[in-house]
């Protein structure tokens, strides 16, 4: 018995070490893999014929304000679009509640920086990062297009576009430390292994709709 329950317990340490080194060499694709598509801001406004730059959503405050890593986000954005890299702003992000609105407060911001309304395009159905690649494409029929996110996000971000053929570049929106850092740079790693598998099965994301063309104006996307 007790040979049978060594070898089980070598069996499980055994399958132990070969997830870790699988949960680890799928992050270390990823984000080699995107790694070349990360660009300065001078570097994003050479790239020419960009349809959109996409602004991606994360946390807001319950007053409504945009969260440190948010204002940063969308502060690129703006200056992405005031260097002529595109001439629209596509801010997805969550408006899946009436209480939580992401991509409002981030619009509120772009225009109140002076972004004409008009040019600042808004995906209230951007859930997750793989939906927000997945609704650029189809819903706004973007095909070229420059990511603002944090460098640790734009890994992923840009994988998943690439394997939804969209021609991304991603622009690094740190412009300062970040509490809590550490802990997100290791969720990130379950979330880079989790959407790698997302993209092999590409599942359609929670909403889709009419398409939205980005040649017209944001007020389209208002609601």
């Amino acid at each position: 018995m007790g040979t049978w329950l060594k070898r089980i317990g070598l069996g499980v340490l055994a399958l132990a070490v070969l997830g870790a080194v699988a949960i680890f060499a799928i992050d270390a694709h990823v984000r080699s893999s995107a790694e070349s598509r990360i660009v300065t801001a001078d570097e994003a406004a050479s790239l020419g014929d960009v349809d959109c730059v996409l602004v991606l959503g994360c946390g807001v405050r319950p007053n409504g304000h945009p969260s440190d890593m948010l204002a940063d986000r969308i502060a690129q954005g703006v200056a992405l679009y005031e260097n002529g890299t595109s001439p629209k702003l596509l801010m997805s992000g969550d408006h899946g509640r009436s209480d939580y609105d992401e991509v409002n407060a981030m619009r509120d911001v772009a225009v109140e920086a002076g972004v004409p309304a008009d040019d600042v395009f808004m995906d209230h159905a951007g859930f997750s990062t793989y939906e927000s690649m997945y609704r650029a494409r189809d819903v706004f029929q973007a095909k070229r297009i420059v990511i603002v996110s944090q460098k640790y996000h734009l890994y992923r971000a840009l994988y998943v576009a690439e394997r939804l053929g969209l021609d991304a570049y991603g622009v690094s929106a740190d412009l300062r430390p970040y509490a809590g850092q550490e802990a997100r740079d290791l969720r990130e790693i379950l979330a880079r292994d989790k959407d790698f598998f997302t993209s092999l099965v590409q599942p359609l994301p929670t909403f889709l709709g009419d398409p939205i063309s980005l040649s017209g104006s944001g007020s389209a996307t208002e609601g």
